[in-house]
């Protein structure tokens, strides 16, 4: 049995810092019927996720709660256009640290109490602590947890070069096995990035090549050894497959032999070795000059304030955060307990490869945590696009390395300016987040 969480040393440094149409329009939201609520979640937009989890939802609510998802910006506008109305139609919400956090205090109502009444559940002190959001409350309950990961078939692992271990990548290492992989195919790359319209590059470059590179993301955006780790991802990418720029979800790719090593978000890759699970491992990010740089998506429950039904609101998230259930939720959606859940012997080969990953990912003395944006709301889409943008400006391109950056970073700080926010994880809290 095996014990999968954010290590403490880790959060610590972070610490600082729809299937179901029920808009009336695009105004608002109603309840489901009798003692019915809905749970609006930024989780599981594709329709098999969203479908997963509606029938763990069914099976473990202790009442009628309609999931429904929506896209990270709106989510913000939605619940704070509601509370100031003082029409709440939401029972309960659902998100990422970076989505909730935002909302505490005006519009999230606090749970210290319920986490006292729902006792010890084995929360690690550090979710704890980024649910307070900097202040001596809580206002969200943790409930799972996920990560990206490297994933590779046995028809790439046959060219990993000699004296490199898997589990212990540089980027250094990455780069040789992608050009071995690819002299041994032919010429033909054997890589492959999600740099898809729907794809999560931009998460690579965020929270994995900029941290690893330079130990941070924000602050360190255009420092030197930024330009360094953009000069590695060229490099990196002349030997992806130029398909990479239409993959979204790695593991189709990878599932019909498109590509045969890849790195994504595990939701993203455990389809992939269903089949043949012994020919696939999953492996840790690479490390670089500052260490392992991997992001951590935390989630939340949280009841927004004047929610249409309290009682059931906390409830549920009784339902949800107890070990059993956060179980199922790994079995079904690959997202993590946040409790202390003992991960059993029994899951499905690829979902016990990518929980072997994570862990040696999380656990690595030389990690170096990122968090997904905070505070951004509906303006998160324009740091992704300023990711994005140097993405296809450096790399598909070809234009200047210090140039594109100084440019960006230019671009980043006025977005900075405007929402006048601190810092996330790996960059210092400083109490305004700003390019250096």
């Amino acid at each position: 049995m095996r014990r999968v969480g954010l290590s403490r040393r880790s959060l610590l440094r972070a610490a600082g810092l729809g299937a179901v149409a029920l808009a009336a329009g695009c105004t608002g939201f109603a309840t489901t019927g009798n003692g019915g609520m809905v749970l609006l979640s930024t989780q599981f937009h594709p329709v098999d996720e969203a479908e997963r989890f509606r029938r763990l939802l069914a099976d473990t609510a202790p009442g009628e709660v309609s999931y429904v998802t929506i896209e990270e910006g709106p989510f913000a506008s939605q619940i704070r256009s509601q509370v100031d109305a003082g029409a709440t139609q939401l029972g309960l919400v659902a998100g990422l640290h970076g989505d909730l956090a935002p909302l505490a205090g005006d519009y999230l109502t606090d749970v210290t109490d319920l986490l006292r009444r729902l006792g010890d559940r084995g929360w690690p002190p550090e979710y704890l602590e980024l649910a307070r959001t900097g202040t001596d409350r809580h206002w969200y309950v943790p409930w799972a947890t996920a990560s990206y990961v490297l994933a590779a078939h046995a028809d790439a692992l046959e060219h990993l070069p000699s004296g490199v271990d898997a589990d212990a990548l540089t980027y250094d290492d990455f780069l040789d096995w992608a050009v071995a992989a690819r002299r041994a195919n032919g010429n033909r790359p054997m890589l492959g990035l999600p740099a898809g319209p729907d794809g999560l590059l931009h998460r690579f470059t965020q929270g994995y090549l900029l941290p690893s590179f330079t130990g941070g993301q924000i602050t360190t955006f255009r420092s030197d050894e930024a330009v360094t780790a953009w000069e590695y991802l060229r490099e990196l990418w002349a030997n992806c497959t130029p398909s990479s720029t239409t993959y979204g979800f790695m593991q189709e790719p990878l599932e019909n032999g498109e590509v045969r090593m890849a790195w994504d978000h595990v939701v993203r890759l455990v389809q992939a070795p269903e089949r043949d699970p012994e020919n696939w491992r999953m492996l840790p990010s690479p490390r670089g000059p500052h260490g392992l740089g991997y992001m951590a998506v935390v989630a939340g429950l949280a009841i927004p304030k004047g929610s249409t039904d309290p009682d059931l609101a906390e409830r549920t998230i009784d339902a949800l955060c107890r070990p059993e259930t956060q179980i199922g939720l790994l079995r079904s959606n690959g997202f993590f307990p946040a409790v202390a859940a003992q991960i059993p012997d029994d899951l499905a080969p690829a979902i016990a490869l990518e929980a072997d990953a994570v862990r040696r990912q999380q656990e690595a003395e030389d990690s170096v945590l990122s968090l997904p944006p905070v505070g951004l709301g509906d303006r998160e889409g324009e740091v992704t696009k300023v990711f994005q943008d140097t993405f296809r400006s450096i790399v598909l391109d070809g234009a200047p390395i210090r140039s594109t950056l100084d440019h960006q970073a230019e671009v980043l700080q006025r977005l900075l300016d405007e929402l006048r926010i601190p810092c996330w994880a790996p960059d210092p809290a400083a109490e305004l987040c700003g390019v250096a």
